[in-house]
């Protein structure tokens, strides 16, 4: 048999024409490969298949060969080696390039006793250091092969160790790798642990971290108190982040106190964050990294202060330095997300998104970091009104990695979804948005780097009467800020959200203290002073007692600050209830300028049409003033809220005849105009908007 005989590629492991597929029966034919070997050469000699199983194995030509081809027997190969190579090409197994036919590779290694294999796989790692050559790939090949040694091992982990800060995927692949070749689980458990959450494979790295931290003088510990505290954060439960910290004590965090303060500020502990930063001076070389962990510290500290107006610069440079370092390294924020969150709690989306965009680019904190990066970029083009980038950011969210979103990126989410759907004034997809938080939020707890998913629900939960589902949520984030001094920057826009729901909650003693809070925080607060204005302004509108132009101004200061719906919001419901013409146009102007998507008019719509349908989003708020049969801001006149209670209690239209004395035709014509005016298309639609026009103690949906 020739290479003439037998092409590359149509070695076929079943037909009977093939050499390996016939046994040999002559006595000593092939001792090489095992009396139990299943397939066997019988057209080459001894030395062509101790070729081809080397190759198998891992040896390659030129290199050094095992020791058994080097005086091959002289009446077969006279040429030596050559001559064995020429042959081995000839039965068509071995290609021009040096490697077996990937079948007969199969074959071989799958019928030569594992003893055989392994003892060449050893010959083969000794040539290969004794000639000053690194087993780089080669290590690889041969623990996924099953093959355990020390110096694979060694290989492996060094390798890891080196893609660990660049390219934590690949590390983790490496430790796996080198547990296979037979390493200490525990040696490198708090690298593995990195590289595998880095990747957003939470689950696996805290069951790595957990039994690591159970080993009495475990290597590497702080890495692995790192690890878990950052597991905790994306779990959305930051205060456990910070007990992590407390377990492993100022004695032995050293460079990680940057990270135990973001921890624990974060979970409204100031107090224990200076006293640990002040009892572990910094230590080291002033790297990126160090720089980095150092401006988050102080830059998180100041957003604390009455007057935080250095705090942003100081995150956006921590962001910049993480940037420039290149590493990903366990985290329980990254300084992107806190420079985001900054920005946009002092009304700067736009500075929010060329931070998060930067950090994207970047690689910041790795791919577990990217999914929440994204969602917070979704909610810095929410603020701006641009509801199609926002919802384009969210589905690469959920792309970012190959793991399901973390609990506290999840509720992020479902505040988003919320807040879109409030903003679209679509009411179908808010109360199906409203469901999926209200389990999300089950899953997280409070943390002040959550309030704006927190201050999105509470208004939400007011518009759909709904407040109870998240009133101890909310006592916990009052408790929060109190324990922190109650910061402007973090506590402004929640104090405003507060304002929101009080109006939708027809609550004019709940609104008080926070219009109170927002007025004196004015003092130290740009945010706050045009907040004050705006929720002054609602409160006159709903009085019926304002001024247009008051009201226009106070729309276009929180369009100034990123809040443009909330603006087109006001005007919109103040042209609604304008006396003067020239009052309606003018302010009907003003929110179609700050809401020009929400605001084009249909042809053929009349003002007081348009008027209506652009202060929708101000749906339901308390009526404040107004006669017994006038319709309240919901549209609605008393008999057809009437109606509506009845309608919500099951009533048929002659059950509602006889309960309110008039005919069931009449009570017909009263349900088809209440759809008209709450622009529902359906009869499960109108009842939702009716619980949301009528408010507590009717059937929820």
């Amino acid at each position: 048999m020739t290479g003439h005989d037998h092409k590359p590629g149509h070695f076929r492991p079943g037909g009977d024409d093939h050499p390996l597929n016939h046994a040999t029966d002559t006595p000593g034919a092939d001792d090489t490969l095992g009396a139990d070997t299943a397939p066997t050469l019988t057209g080459g000699t001894a030395a062509v298949r101790e070729l081809l199983l080397a190759l198998s194995v891992g040896f390659s030509i030129p290199s050094p060969l095992p020791e058994s081809l080097r005086d091959p027997d002289s009446s077969d190969h006279p040429d030596g080696l050559d001559s064995i190579i020429a042959a081995a090409k000839d039965t068509g197994l071995l290609l021009p390039d040096g490697t077996v036919v990937g079948t007969a590779r199969y074959a071989l290694l799958k019928g030569t006793p594992t003893a055989r294999i392994r003892a060449l796989q050893r010959e083969l790692v000794d040539k290969t250091l004794q000639e000053g050559l690194v087993l780089g790939d080669l290590a690889r090949d041969l623990a996924r092969n099953g093959f355990q040694d020390p110096r694979v091992v060694a290989e492996l982990e060094r390798s890891a160790d080196d893609a660990l800060a660049t390219d934590p995927r690949l590390a983790a692949e490496l430790y796996a790798e080198a547990l296979l070749a037979g390493g200490d689980e525990v040696a490198k458990a708090a690298r593995h642990a990195q590289a595998t959450a880095a990747t957003g494979d939470l689950d696996s790295a805290g069951r790595m971290v957990d039994r690591l931290l159970a080993v009495p003088g475990a290597p590497d510990l702080r890495l692995g108190v790192d690890v878990a505290a950052a597991v905790w954060a994306q779990r959305g439960m930051l205060a456990r982040s910070a007990d992590t910290y407390h377990w492993l004590g100022p004695d032995r965090i050293d460079g990680s106190a940057p990270l135990a303060a973001v921890a624990m500020i974060g979970s409204g502990n100031p107090v224990d964050a200076e006293e640990l930063l002040a009892a572990v001076p910094p230590s080291g070389s002033p790297t990126l990294l160090a720089v980095a962990l150092s401006l988050t510290q102080q830059g998180l500290r100041e957003t604390l202060e009455p007057a935080p107006e250095l705090a942003l610069a100081e995150l956006i440079r921590a962001s910049d330095m993480m940037n420039a370092a290149g590493t990903s390294i366990p985290l329980p924020e990254t300084p992107a997300a806190l420079a985001a969150l900054c920005a946009l709690h002092s009304g700067e989306p736009t500075v929010a998104d060329t931070v998060l965009k930067a950090a994207l680019a970047a690689g910041q904190g790795g791919d577990a970091a990217r999914p929440r990066l994204f969602l917070l970029r979704a909610w810095s083009s929410m603020q701006q009104d641009n509801a199609d980038d926002a919802r384009l950011a969210i589905n690469e969210a959920v792309k970012a990695n190959h793991w399901v979103l973390a609990p506290r990126d999840e509720f992020l989410l479902a505040a988003l979804e919320t807040g879109l759907a409030r903003r679209g004034s679509d009411v179908h997809e808010l109360v199906l948005a409203w469901d999926r938080a209200r389990e999300a939020m089950m899953h997280v707890s409070v943390d002040l780097y959550s309030l704006l998913s927190w201050g999105e629900l509470m208004i939400t939960a007011a518009r759909l009467r709904e407040s109870r589902r998240v009133a101890h949520y909310l006592e916990s984030a009052w408790d929060l800020l109190g324990r922190l001094g109650n910061p402007p920057l973090w506590s402004v826009p929640l104090h405003w959200a507060a304002v929101q729901a009080a109006l939708l909650s027809e609550d004019p003693a709940g609104l008080a203290p926070h219009a109170a809070a927002l007025v004196r925080a004015s003092e130290h607060s740009h945010l706050a002073a045009v907040l004050a204005a705006g929720g002054k302004a609602w409160v006159s509108v709903l009085a019926g007692r304002f001024e247009a132009s008051d009201v226009e101004t106070a729309a276009r200061g929180l369009a100034a600050v990123s809040m443009p719906w909330e603006g087109a919001r006001l005007a919109g419901h103040a042209a609604a209830h304008a006396d003067e013409r020239r009052d309606m146009v003018k302010l009907l102007a003003c929110a179609r300028d700050l809401h020009p998507q929400g605001s084009a008019p249909s042809a053929g719509v009349s003002e007081r049409q348009e008027v209506a349908r652009v202060a929708v989003p101000a749906q339901p708020v308390m009526d404040i003033g107004g006669g017994p049969g006038a319709p309240d801001s919901s549209g609605l006149s008393a008999r057809e809220r009437e109606v509506g209670r009845l309608i919500l209690e099951g009533k048929t239209y002659r059950e509602i005849g006889e309960a309110i004395y008039i005919s069931p035709r009449t009570a017909e014509h009263h349900v088809a105009r209440m759809r008209r005016r709450l622009g529902a298309e359906s009869r499960s639609e109108l009842l939702v908007r009716l619980r949301m026009a009528l408010g507590e103690g009717y059937p929820p949906p």
